[in-house]
């Protein structure tokens, strides 16, 4: 039972139970920050092999994180909108300030993204304001580039997948598996650089920047 398909097979029920819990939990939308900062907290257990329980943990994390992972939440969700309002309203204006505006934007939609990748694994690793925590995951981002660059890859690569898949029944079949285990599997490999980017902050002695264990 130790060999290396049994491990490999138990880690994929753990991502495959992460998964369903963190997908059951978004449903609600205005849950989906303290869903995604459950998993990544238990992913980055799972990454230095600390974690057993997977049920608890997640539940455990959820409810330790919820009303600040709710707040962050909110304001990605309205910073969202707003982009994706002010790009739509660029694209009818002429030439060259349309031009202009256009690649501003793109650039905060950029930021935005790199954001996104830090933002709720800093908050399930290190006790701080939500104001903090924002600007936390700003300066990882930016000082972690080529990390932030190779998560923002993984992350992508699903919708590459079914871009490029050869027929419907293929695309359908990657779509199934991604919404079964795949944002846990994407999770999962990025905790891998989240891990190893937040050991730089962690002082000496510490763990988990000071969550409970």
């Amino acid at each position: 039972m130790d060999n290396k398909f049994f491990t490999f097979m138990g880690k994929v029920a753990d991502l495959f139970i992460l998964n369903i819990l963190c997908l059951i939990c978004c449903i609600p939308i205005v849950t989906a920050g303290a869903s995604i900062t459950a998993m990544f907290y238990v992913t980055m257990k799972m990454v230095k092999n600390e974690e057993s329980y997977i049920i608890k943990s997640f539940f455990k994390s959820f409810k330790q994180n919820f009303k600040q992972a709710t707040v962050i939440n909110l304001i990605m969700l309205v910073l969202a909108v707003i982009l994706y309002v002010d790009m739509s309203i660029v694209k009818q204006m002429g030439q060259p300030l349309g031009q202009i505006m256009n690649i501003i934007f793109l650039a905060f939609s950029v930021l935005y993204v790199m954001v996104f990748l830090y933002i709720y694994p800093v908050l399930a690793k290190f006790y701080n304001s939500t104001r903090n925590t924002f600007i936390n995951a700003v300066l990882m981002s930016v000082r972690h580039l080529p990390y932030t660059v190779l998560m923002a890859v993984i992350c992508a690569c699903p919708v590459l997948l079914v871009s490029f898949a050869p027929t419907f029944k293929v695309q359908a079949t990657i779509i199934l598996i991604c919404l079964v285990i795949g944002g846990a599997v994407v999770a999962y490999c990025n905790s891998f650089f989240l891990v190893k980017i937040f050991e730089n902050y962690i002082p000496e002695g510490a763990e988990d920047g000071g969550k409970a264990e």
